[in-house]
């Protein structure tokens, strides 16, 4: 699985470790009002050490009152042959005097071994109702998730969308002054942001011109095992980069590439294809 789909196949301990990294990276900001209407339709690798391990697609929709974003990934290349997994993701909302608000989210992973469904049902940020299917069984190391921990907070697709305030160039320091939380249906987690420097980048079809690139720092909530080498390994990072693209008509920035230090080498993922257009508003029907 990828970084736009929710959960992994079992791997060995240290693909785990890295491909992991790349996982629990659904990055959440501060939901902040759409400047416009805009979509994307962008496919991406993953790679570990060089070597392709997973593809993805992400497709997100911006309308004038109602948006949706959708992602679906898989494993390929060796890692498909070591253990086979893929998985899906979607939200959606409404748009609400330009801001975006999620109201549902629903995700699936299957390996060779289970099929595991997460769905969310979210109002102005407060989780009205989630559910692991097939439910999971208490683990007594785990931390509880309480009912504080499921409100203001945001679905990991949803999350994914940053906007940036004001009305100059969204590509710009501005963007990494974010820090937000995000409840995933099993843990609740805190991602922050720093500025570090712009980039340009040029995707083999599509978007070609400036990215602003983001130190990125996870800091875990409830709903985990302190004791997990995962958790250890992703809050001590201080050198997880990502880079923000912009989508067209809009003020939104999404992920270019994420680049995340693994024992093995870097785990990256990068879009290979990122095309995006501004969408006229609609015209109102006359009587």
């Amino acid at each position: 699985m990828l970084t736009l789909t929710p959960h992994l196949p079992r791997l060995h301990r240290a693909g785990r470790l890295a491909l992991a990294a790349l996982c629990a990276l659904a990055f959440a900001w501060e939901a902040k009002p759409a400047a416009a209407q805009g979509k994307l339709e962008a496919q991406y690798e993953a790679t570990l050490a060089g070597i392709p391990v997973g593809k993805g697609a992400w497709n997100i929709d911006i309308q004038d009152d109602v948006f949706s974003a959708a992602a679906s990934g898989g494993t390929s290349g060796l890692l498909k042959s070591i253990a086979n997994g893929s998985g899906t993701g979607a939200s959606q909302g409404r748009v609400v005097n330009g801001a975006l608000v999620a109201t549902g989210y629903q995700a699936s992973t299957t390996t060779s071994k289970k099929t595991e469904e997460i769905r969310i049902t979210l109002d102005k940020g407060n989780v009205k109702d989630f559910a692991i299917l097939p439910e999971p069984p208490v683990d007594a190391d785990r931390i509880v998730v309480t009912e504080a921990h499921r409100r203001g907070v945001w679905d990991p697709m949803t999350a994914s969308l940053l906007r940036v305030p004001g009305t100059g160039d969204p590509l710009s320091a501005e963007a990494c002054k974010n820090s937000a939380p995000v409840f995933d249906g099993r843990m609740r987690y805190e991602l922050k942001l720093d500025f570090k420097r712009m980039e340009t980048v040029k995707a083999e079809k599509g978007y070609r011109g400036p990215v602003v690139v983001c130190s990125l720092y996870f800091v875990p909530v409830a709903g985990y095992i302190p004791d997990r080498p995962v958790i250890k390994y992703l809050a001590a990072q201080r050198n997880i980069e990502i880079a923000f693209a912009p989508v067209a008509g809009t003020r939104i920035l999404v992920p270019f590439w994420l680049k995340v230090p693994t024992p093995l080498g870097p785990a990256m993922l990068e879009a290979t294809s990122f095309i995006t257009s501004a969408q006229p508003p609609r015209v109102a029907k006359t009587q």
